[in-house]
């Protein structure tokens, strides 16, 4: 996290003339970076995104990942990573036991015991796929939004093609802060989920599909032709993307409804 203390002292210095402005600048503007030699480490970013940085685990080899880790926890974040495989992961675990991998997400998060403190839920996300093909996107998203600390629903394989199967989940939405839709084929599902929630819906497309889904294409263009007002769309397989955006939206959403109890026991 950003080092308030270090600025202030920095400052102090400045005031004090005991070092020049040219250094002051330098140093306040590496202050919230941890240089780990492979990466430069936001630790700042908790502050002014609401959530720590994340690490996209493919193209990073093992010790990289193990610095930047090291340097996410120190800053007091739970450090977090998609995209890693199940073999990085084995290597990983050895480096931080305490670190829990999905193997169907390819997430590994590894827990900081300061962060573990905040313990209050940051509202309400549902994860809703279409199919059982859709599940590793879906797992993405499920353990990237539990990782920003929302309470999680989850909710699978209510696709169109069997709509009672969506209605007799209902009630797991309908309360909800944001709901992540992930489905491939031809991307119905946010529509139709759009039309029975009121909350932000964030259509996922995925890749599942024919020839003529075209990777993802139809699935995309569907979501973003959507009748439904409250449907937003993120990138094809982008479960990380749509997990991260329900949380901050559930997490502003609790701060809220908080604010709102305190203002009204006042």
């Amino acid at each position: 996290m950003f080092d308030t203390a270090k600025l202030r002292e920095l400052a102090e210095h400045l005031a004090g003339g005991r070092i020049p402005v040219e250094d002051f600048l330098r140093r306040a503007a590496s202050l919230g970076i941890a240089d780990v030699g492979e990466a430069q480490v936001d630790l700042d970013r908790a502050r002014r995104c609401g959530f720590p940085e994340v690490v996209y685990g493919e193209g990073k080899t093992v010790e990289a990942l193990e610095k930047i880790f090291a340097a996410l926890i120190d800053g007091g974040a739970d450090a977090f990573a998609t995209r890693v495989s199940a073999e990085k992961a084995e290597a990983l675990l050895r480096r931080f036991p305490q670190a829990r991998y999905n193997p169907t997400a390819r997430t590994l998060r590894v827990p900081c015991a300061s962060a573990a403190e905040e313990s209050a839920a940051r509202g309400i996300v549902a994860v809703v796929t279409a199919g059982t093909s859709d599940l590793p996107v879906a797992e993405e998203a499920r353990e990237t939004a539990l990782w920003t600390g929302a309470e999680v629903r989850f909710v699978q394989d209510v696709g169109v093609a069997g709509p009672h199967r969506l209605r007799a989940n209902l009630h797991l939405l309908q309360d909800a802060d944001a709901v992540v839709v992930v489905a491939g084929m031809e991307g119905a599902l946010p529509s139709v989920i759009g039309g029975f929630t009121a909350c932000p819906v964030i259509g996922v497309p995925t890749s599942v599909g024919y020839g003529a889904n075209f990777g993802g294409v139809s699935a995309l263009l569907s979501m973003l032709n959507s009748c439904a007002a409250n449907v937003v769309v993120v990138n094809i397989d982008a479960g990380f993307k749509g997990g991260y955006v329900a949380g901050l939206i559930a997490k502003n959403a609790a701060r809220r409804r908080q604010q709102e109890r305190e203002g009204s026991a006042s």
